[in-house]
């Protein structure tokens, strides 16, 4: 019998309702034989609820800032290559509400998407913790907690399912937090996490440089900082004073959050916005 004579006594077949046809076929249940897996570590990813209409990667991947963060990334992965991949970096501003959070978060969404690297994001700013709320994910133990020994790396460690980008939540609020990132236990950590996972990059979210000491401290103990600086909200006396106090760090470069776009003088919406990596 001919293809065409199978073909045509097939459609006969489907038509009298002998056989299905063949894409519901492949819908028809298949017996399987039980495979016997451990069962999965409390690393399973949550049900991330992103809370934020600025997480430009999730919400508008196509969008022309979203590319502004694909370059980020790019400037970062050339600024951090080499023989041993400097896998750490600090995202810190000069004041408040310059937009440092969800810079991180951008950058960190757009780098989980790369194919060679996992990211963990980790919300270090113990003053006014944002990540959790950004993405939906309940507040629980975190990181404040591994840094007081109360908890591990892996007991907080939350997987997101976007991309392959995991977080650390900030945790329990502390008194001092800017003697706690003084401790040697806090050195330590980084460290361990730095060299336990040479293909992660560890994005840390960390205050403001010039209100809190907690930034300064944490800038020595990472291999690099990018610096958020928002248009027409840090003067150029705090940019100044803030990139004098990390002297001797690793600063990358700097993001110009809120920019201009043209000559009309409009801008992208709040956050939405150009950002460029600078010496």
């Amino acid at each position: 019998m001919s293809k065409i004579e199978k073909a045509m006594e097939r459609a006969a077949q489907i038509r009298q309702g002998k056989v299905a046809p063949a894409a519901f076929q492949l819908l028809q249940p298949v017996e399987r034989h039980p495979i016997h897996t451990p069962p999965l570590p409390a690393a399973t990813p949550v049900l991330v609820v992103p809370n934020s209409p600025f997480l430009i990667n999730m919400d508008d991947p196509y969008s022309s800032i979203n590319e502004e963060f694909r370059k980020l990334k790019s400037e970062l992965l050339k600024m951090t290559k080499g023989d041993m991949l400097k896998n750490t970096v600090q995202i810190t501003s000069a004041v408040p509400h310059e937009g440092k959070s969800l810079t991180a978060l951008n950058l960190a969404i757009s780098l989980a998407q790369e194919y060679d690297h996992t990211v963990l994001l980790i919300d270090a700013d113990f003053r006014r913790p944002s990540i959790h709320s950004y993405l939906g994910i309940e507040q629980k133990k975190g990181f404040s907690d591994c840094l007081l020994g109360e908890a591990e790396i892996g007991e907080v460690l939350v997987p997101t399912g976007i991309g392959r980008l995991s977080v650390i939540t900030s945790g329990r609020e502390v008194p001092n937090p800017a003697e706690l990132f003084a401790s040697q236990k806090t050195a330590a950590l980084i460290a361990d996490m730095k060299n336990r996972y040479h293909d992660r990059f560890i994005i840390f979210d960390s205050p403001p440089v010039l209100p809190f000491a907690e930034s300064r401290t944490l800038a020595h103990l990472v291999d690099g900082v990018l610096f958020v600086v928002k248009e027409q909200l840090a003067s150029q006396k705090n940019v100044k004073e803030a990139i004098s106090a990390l002297k001797g760090c690793g600063v990358l470069g700097i993001v110009y959050n809120d920019a201009v776009i043209d000559r009309h003088d409009e801008k992208y919406a709040p956050y939405h916005n150009g950002a460029q990596a600078g010496r």
